[in-house]
């Protein structure tokens, strides 16, 4: 199992071709390509934390997106952004399912977890805004966010994950996230 994030994906938005300059003609192209991006990495059994702002439509629209993705879908729940039209106010699995036949489950707006990478802790805070600190950020802690389509440069070891930052909009795996923070901080020391 591999563990991915992303955000930002904004699937059936409109405005956010232009706002970000993004190569497709209309939102059908635009959604055919991350759904065929994220497909290409993420296998049915691995895991998917999507930081945020996954569509601005319908709980129907977000079904219909949800059922193409494969993999564990895991969101963070931002019911006063541009998700608050479809997702669950609490948080678990919820009746959305991937193309992996997984619920997807709906996480709290903040979430500090530990993830293990070549048997070492990694403390990350998932987060849809960028902070100026977070959970460990003293101590080799990581932080991802999205929501600044790549507009922010702030102090520490922090990255956006949102599909304007990656490699052609598809989601970025946990070794990816260490190749890219070990230039900015060392590996965090487990426990």
């Amino acid at each position: 199992m591999t563990t991915f994030f992303t955000s930002d994906s904004h699937f059936g938005h409109r405005g956010i071709i232009r706002y970000c300059d993004r190569p497709f003609g209309d939102t059908d192209a635009m959604d055919a390509h991350l759904v065929a991006r994220w497909n290409s990495v993420v296998g049915d059994d691995d895991e998917v934390y999507h930081l945020g702002d996954f569509t601005l439509k319908s709980r129907g629209f977000a079904r219909r997106i949800f059922s193409q993705l494969r993999g564990r879908i895991r969101v963070l729940g931002l019911p006063w952004h541009h998700d608050r039209g479809w997702v669950p106010k609490r948080t678990g699995p919820c009746d959305l399912v991937s193309a992996s036949d997984h619920p997807v489950e709906i996480l709290p707006p903040m979430l500090a977890q530990r993830f293990v990478l070549d048997d070492v802790k990694i403390t990350l805070t998932l987060s849809h805004y960028p902070l100026a600190e977070w959970e460990g950020s003293h101590r080799g802690g990581w932080h991802l966010h999205g929501h600044s389509h790549g507009g922010h440069s702030g102090p520490g070891p922090k990255l956006d994950v949102g599909v304007d930052c990656t490699d052609d909009y598809a989601p970025i795996s946990l070794a990816a996230v260490a190749a890219r923070l070990r230039d900015c901080a060392p590996l965090p020391v487990s426990d």
